[in-house]
């Protein structure tokens, strides 16, 4: 395995990011989300290096990246996305697929939103689309968005404390498979100076995340991008409401719940189902295919995931740079 460990300026931003695999093969995007960094791709990015060119950068406001404080830039989801978008213009990528993970929804989805022939597949894990699917927690977040009064804020910030970090990682899943280097360095990199006001900030510009919901379901629902979704069945973030609309929506992609908390990284989990190699590519097969299985285990039972898009997959057409 060879993966660089790169950075690339975009304006007053040094995006720090990973890279591994051929640049001839079809590139695939990832982009994490709250609490982490791409340090959360760090076992799934070997087991696809064979097939697929894998981008992975920090967001401004996290992990190695390195952005201006927030008196010189407003850490708002539409100026995450303006950064990765030129950092994939710098990158010279042009088309590209892309995998979403919580914050990184918002994010890849305003990408695509705006330049949908760029996008060649969607994997959303935890990624949210719908205001069905905001959880209980969401109710603390939308107070603070409906009067955002300081008290409002500062109650929002029990959700930075490191026990809710520590039990995203730990709720769903077995103790003694979970290694605690991830919710650690999330712990760590929370800690920083400053830090916890730029989450805040984030949190009360979600607001704007769900006015544009409407834009990104006119996008799945014209442009149908292949796409296969997982939730996690940690619902205070994040609620399986999103399940019907991933079943159900004009994409024809499919929805799975795993019994499992909203990163299930680390985790071996267990192996009890077999990839259906007929559906997707290999590389697929052994991270979507067995049921919250690989050490990365992301998605889950593919034999579950039917797919009806003119018999396409996600990973198809990620696999084919469509």
């Amino acid at each position: 395995m060879t993966v660089r460990y790169q950075t690339q300026a975009v304006g007053d931003v040094e995006v720090f990011y990973r890279e591994a695999g051929s640049k001839g093969a079809p590139t695939l995007l990832l982009l994490y989300g709250y609490s982490t960094s791409s340090h959360m791709f760090r076992d799934l990015i070997p087991r696809l290096e064979d097939h697929f060119h894998l981008i992975a950068p920090d967001l401004p406001g996290f992990g190695q990246t390195k952005a201006p404080p927030r008196e010189r830039f407003d850490y708002t989801f539409d100026n995450l996305a303006g950064v990765v978008e030129r950092f994939t213009q710098a990158l010279g990528l042009s088309r590209y697929a892309i995998y979403v993970f919580d914050y990184g929804a918002p994010t890849g989805f305003r990408l695509a939103s705006a330049h949908p022939e760029r996008i060649t597949a969607i994997v959303s894990q935890n990624g949210n689309a719908y205001e069905e699917g905001l959880g209980p927690m969401w109710a603390l977040f939308q107070r603070y968005w409906s009067n955002p009064t300081q008290e409002n804020r500062e109650a929002c910030r029990e959700t930075l404390t490191p026990q809710v970090t520590r039990s995203q990682y730990t709720i769903g899943s077995e103790a003694t498979l979970l290694s605690p280097d991830g919710y650690e360095l999330d712990i760590a990199y929370l800690g920083r100076p400053g830090q916890d006001e730029i989450q805040l900030d984030l949190i009360y510009d979600y607001r704007t995340d769900v006015a544009v919901h409407h834009v990104w379901q006119t996008y799945f629902r014209e442009k149908r991008p292949p796409n296969i979704g997982d939730l996690g069945s940690q619902r205070a973030f994040f609620s399986t409401g999103r399940r019907r609309r991933l079943q159900t929506g004009p994409t024809g992609g499919r929805g799975i719940v795993c019994g499992r908390g909203p990163f299930r990284i680390g985790d071996p989990g267990r192996r009890n189902s077999r990839p259906d190699h007929r559906l997707l590519p290999l590389p697929f097969c052994d991270l979507i295919g067995v049921s919250g299985a690989v050490p990365h285990h992301v998605l889950g039972t593919v034999h579950r995931i039917q797919l009806k898009r003119e018999g396409r997959g996600a990973a198809q057409a990620v696999a084919r740079g469509r």
